[in-house]
């Protein structure tokens, strides 16, 4: 399941800088960019546990600044230092989710503009383009026509898993679980938290460490 996790995660970072205009690289052992991703994001996933530095370092732009999200947390490249560590987390699509009142679809330009206030202020982070992506939805919660709550999904290549991402706001988690299971009904879910109790408490299990890895 860390491997499907690790995956689901590399797709929804290729998402994003693909509507960035910065595409990666895929391979059997890592995600890559050789550009530098936007803030908040790596500029290399590793997909195997047999990855190494080797197949990761010559294919990003390794100058400070550069992150290697290790989702084995097997590695030690030279020259970065432990950001964060986190734990995957697995929701079979059988647990049951209660209903997602007050949640829906962010489907213009204006609501994702809406959501990225509530999420972290003006940043421009999450483009337009990436309303147009059929393997993505942004998600949002409102209570009295503003946007408090929220979070991403992302479809895994081929179908079989959804990730959970970017949630936000007070008690997010069930009307996002909810909201997911209508979406993507006999998905399972993954993602990952640096506390996973609140994910866990919501029917969510850990599946094991990861790592993200800061040049200085």
């Amino acid at each position: 399941m860390i491997a499907e996790a690790a995956l689901n995660n590399a797709a929804w970072c290729e998402a994003l800088c693909r509507a960035h205009g910065l595409p990666g690289v895929l391979t059997q052992r890592a995600w890559t960019n050789p550009r530098r991703t936007p803030p908040f994001y790596p500029d290399a996933v590793t997909l195997s546990p047999e990855a190494t530095d080797a197949d990761v370092l010559p294919f990003i732009d390794a100058t400070p600044g550069a992150s290697i999200k290790d989702s084995f947390a097997v590695l030690a490249p030279p020259g970065f230092e432990l950001l964060f560590e986190a734990t995957w987390l697995h929701r079979p699509s059988a647990a049951q989710a209660g209903p997602a009142g007050g949640w829906e679809v962010v489907r213009d330009e204006r609501a994702l503009r809406a959501w990225e206030r509530a999420w972290a202020g003006e940043r421009g982070l999450f483009p337009a383009a990436l309303l147009a992506d059929p393997s993505v939805r942004v998600l949002a919660g409102r209570e009295g026509g503003e946007t408090v709550r929220g979070c991403v999904l992302n479809e895994t290549p081929g179908g079989r898993t959804v990730g959970i991402s970017n949630l936000f706001g007070d008690d997010a988690w069930p009307g996002a679980v909810a909201l997911a299971a209508a979406l993507f009904p006999g998905r399972d879910l993954v993602g990952y938290e640096t506390d996973p109790g609140p994910a866990v408490a919501h029917g969510f299990i850990p599946a094991g460490p990861l790592r993200v890895w800061l040049r200085g």
